[in-house]
């Protein structure tokens, strides 16, 4: 790319479509027509020699060169922001903070942890206050109505134009079964897998997962014997019996359980799972907001 050739106002296009995940609607928000932003996004393609958005039935889906260059380019925006309109140091140090948070199961487990520690230390005067959810389109609403100041959470699955979303974490799917099962292998194979009896976490009660709907694809289904609303319970239930069960790797790797279980890739290729920082749009240039959304991302950057 050469960069001194580069319109820097197709940052802020991309980020619009990444927080829109619609030409319209990005054209809207970034107050330009819905042509120039067309032409904005022939553009970027050009310059990133890469699609960044494949239509689809639910908008705009970002590729993954698109999802990873999001984070740097919002990053550069919030800088050149603060350049163009300068305030005041923010000193979580001094402030009397409180902030209410809404986690999902992962991110409580995962995330939590080292973000209490890392706010205490930086903000000892301040509370957090969190409140967890389990359905994805929850989120909007808590943002709306102010009960929850920002989110960790898989996205929504309509975007807002009101809502900015960031990806900030990602794991892989991995299939666990007891070290003690007899049917345990090194490697999982599809027909192994489909003779065993399964635990699925269905947080939403769907009593499905994306395991299923892969399996489905290809015309086949497997026996769900177990289902509960925690992933992160799972790891304890299979050791002295002959469940498998497919979870993120992050939960395998944090249960006490983990040397008592045999841990191999899934039968089927697998998506990655992406948790994203949620806030609304009136909180984005607000200081103290601003410095707690950097703080978590900061925390999620560092986890292994």
């Amino acid at each position: 790319m050469n960069f001194e050739g580069f319109d820097l106002n197709l940052l802020a296009a991309f980020d619009a479509l990444m927080a829109e995940r619609n030409v319209t609607k990005a054209a809207a928000m970034a107050g330009v027509s819905q042509p120039a932003m067309s032409a904005a996004l022939a553009r970027l393609r050009r310059a990133f020699d890469d699609p960044l958005f494949i239509r689809s039935a639910e908008g705009l889906q970002p590729t993954a060169k698109a999802q990873a260059i999001a984070p740097p380019v919002a990053e550069a925006l919030a800088r050149i922001r603060g350049i163009m309109h300068p305030a005041e140091a923010f000193d979580p140090a001094a402030q009397t903070l409180s902030f209410t948070l809404g986690l999902t199961e992962y991110p409580l487990h995962i995330a939590l942890p080292a973000l209490s520690k890392k706010f205490a230390a930086l903000a000892p005067n301040g509370t957090l206050h969190i409140r967890s959810f389990t359905d994805r389109d929850e989120t909007v609403a808590l943002l709306d109505s102010g009960k929850i100041d920002a989110a960790l959470s898989v996205t929504p699955t309509k975007t807002q134009r009101r809502i900015v979303s960031v990806p900030l974490l990602s794991d892989e799917f991995v299939t666990l079964t007891a070290k003690d099962d007899g049917t345990a292998r090194d490697e999982m194979t599809l027909q192994r897998f489909l003779a065993m009896k399964h635990i699925l976490a269905s947080p939403e009660g769907n009593r499905y997962g994306l395991m299923d709907e892969m399996l489905r694809e290809r015309g086949l289904t497997r026996q769900v014997a177990l289902t509960l609303p925690s992933m992160f319970a799972i790891p304890a239930l299979l050791p002295g019996s002959h469940y498998v069960s497919t979870v993120l790797r992050r939960v395998a790797a944090t249960s006490a359980c983990r040397e008592a279980l045999t841990i191999t890739e899934p039968p089927l290729p697998m998506p990655q799972i992406q948790f994203h920082l949620l806030w609304h749009q009136r909180t984005q240039d607000h200081a103290a907001h601003r410095w707690l959304r950097e703080m978590i991302g900061a925390v999620c950057l560092e986890i292994d």
